[in-house]
């Protein structure tokens, strides 16, 4: 018995020590299972946020793709109907030349942007750095004052004179009405049973380009100068008085074609555009004539007031801007005479107010006053701009910046030339496009801030036309991208930093007499004051 009780404890050991061992296995499988399963929830995270990702990205391509190829659709892709049978064939490129801009129902780009929640967050970023000046104006106010002071001083200032701008505004469209309306329709009536159709068509031009000289051309100017009106009110009346002899060209441009070819016969009267139809025109936000346009069922009231509403924080967005980045850089207690160091300096300070100020106007009035005007009219085609954003070449963004204004240089400009030199000159008809838009910039710039200052004319006509050729649209790559975001940039920063510049000296220095050299000096060049 005593033989066998060692050995009975040497087995009981060895039980013990293999259910040791089964147990630090078991635990050590266990804590393996576990690092595995956590690696396969990861691995399966990963594929559920990749396919997040890949539908996320498909939905946004569709919906790009979907604007871009309505906003590049042309009549020649259109299907057409020749002899009872539909034909897809693509006319030569002299075809397309002849043919008009095609209006079609299509929502704004930013619409359909804006239905997709992280797109969305972007524009509620901009809201809350919205409050944010609204909040550090009222504390500055209160520490410099101590009180809550929001007077809008400078928005009333902007806004001045009202009525002066409405009598001048109603003066000009009561003529764009009637006058153009109603002599081409004198005009029409009369041309083909006339005996001298050149005769009267040269006496019923000159007429009409007088009188369109006197009431659209020097009248604004007038009231613009012998009222002195302040700057926003001066824009209203001057960017008005363009809008009106745009539409007016389109009219004639278009209508006068169509009374030349259509001879009436004895007994009838020829056809001509209906008064309701052109009154529609005048007010719809598109600068191309055309007798009908695609028309929604109705109007969105909601949309409405909410697009009112935000052309209203634009504005009060574009006071806080000003007053909180700008004044109080270029309005300094001891301004400093022009340098190279300030001019740098100020420049590179600007580019932050110049950048949120172009998005800004991009959004006020490409987006939100041209979808108001186009919501309360049932006007259905809401391409007004392209994606800019995404442009790799300044001749895109340019194509794609402000579509109303391009299809009207391009149609009545570009096209009209090719049509004049027989298809050649393409860089010159180019050319021409680019100083004439570059004129009528600098000409809105100098009636709005009442002096001559011609930055906006250098970098359009010289800058604008170099960066057209050089980054044209072969350059596909997205380092042409940042490179366009970066001059818009820098572009922006020198205009505002020029205009704000040259706007404090024309108050503190003014002119000392009328020569003709004083008028074109910029002031800030020579100006050194103390406030």
């Amino acid at each position: 018995m005593t033989t066998a009780e060692p050995h009975n404890g040497l087995r009981h050991r060895n039980m013990k020590t293999c259910q040791s061992d089964n147990i630090s296995s078991h635990t050590g499988s266990h804590e393996t299972m576990e690092e595995e399963d956590l690696r396969q929830w990861q691995k399966y995270k990963q594929r559920v946020k990749v396919k997040v990702l890949e539908q996320f990205q498909d939905q946004l391509d569709e919906i790009l793709d979907r604007a871009l190829s309505e906003s590049i659709q042309s009549p020649f892709h259109i299907k057409s109907t020749v002899n009872g049978k539909t034909t897809n064939k693509q006319p030569s490129r002299s075809q397309r030349m002849d043919d008009g801009k095609v209006f079609m129902e299509r929502a704004s780009l930013l619409d359909e942007l804006f239905e997709i929640s992280h797109i969305r967050t972007i524009y509620h970023m901009f809201i809350a750095v919205l409050l944010i000046f609204f909040f550090s104006t009222l504390a500055v106010d209160y520490i410099d004052q101590g009180r809550l002071v929001l007077e809008f001083d400078l928005l009333s200032f902007a806004f001045g004179k009202l009525g002066t701008v409405t009598w001048s505004w109603g003066v000009m469209f009561v003529y764009t009405l009637f006058v153009p309306y109603y002599t081409l329709l004198l005009w029409g009536s009369s041309y083909h049973s006339f005996p001298s159709k050149l005769g009267l068509s040269l006496v019923t031009g000159f007429i009409l380009s007088a009188i369109q000289t006197s009431v659209l051309g020097l009248f604004p100017i007038y009231m613009v100068v012998h009222h002195q009106l302040p700057p926003a009110s001066r824009f209203i009346v001057v960017l008005e008085q363009i809008r009106f002899l745009m539409k007016t060209y389109s009219f004639i441009r278009e209508t006068v074609p169509i009374i030349l070819k259509n001879t009436s016969k004895k007994g009838e009267s020829p056809k001509f555009p209906t008064f309701s139809s052109y009154m529609y025109f005048l007010f719809c936000p598109t600068l191309i004539y055309r007798e009908s346009y695609p028309r929604n069922s109705h109007i969105r009231w909601k949309y409405v007031g909410v697009t009112l509403g935000k052309i209203l924080g634009c504005l009060f967005y574009g006071y806080f801007i000003l007053v909180r980045l700008c004044v109080p850089v270029f309005r300094p207690d001891n301004n400093q005479p022009f340098s190279k160091r300030t001019m740098v300096l100020a420049v590179f300070h600007s580019i932050l107010p110049g950048i949120m100020l172009l998005l800004l106007c991009f959004f006020a009035f490409l987006h939100c006053w041209l979808n108001l005007f186009g919501e309360l009219l049932r006007f259905a085609d809401r391409m007004f701009y392209k994606d800019w954003w995404n442009s790799t070449s300044f001749a895109n963004y340019y194509r794609t910046w402000n579509v109303v204004v391009h299809d009207w240089l391009y149609y009545y400009g570009y096209r009209d030339f090719l049509w004049l030199s027989k298809r050649r000159f393409r860089t010159a008809a180019m050319l021409s496009v680019f100083i004439v838009s570059a004129v009528v910039h600098e000409y809105a710039l100098a009636l709005g801030f009442g002096f001559f200052y011609p930055v906006m004319f250098c970098l359009f006509a010289v800058f604008g036309v170099a960066f057209n050729f050089t980054m044209n649209d072969k350059r596909q790559s997205p380092v042409f991208n940042v490179i366009m975001w970066a001059c818009l940039f820098l572009g922006q920063g020198v205009q505002v930093c020029l205009y704000c510049q040259e706007w404090y000296a024309q108050i503190h220095c003014p002119r000392t007499g009328d020569s003709f050299w004083e008028l074109l000096m910029p002031r800030s060049w020579s100006c050194s004051y103390q406030t």
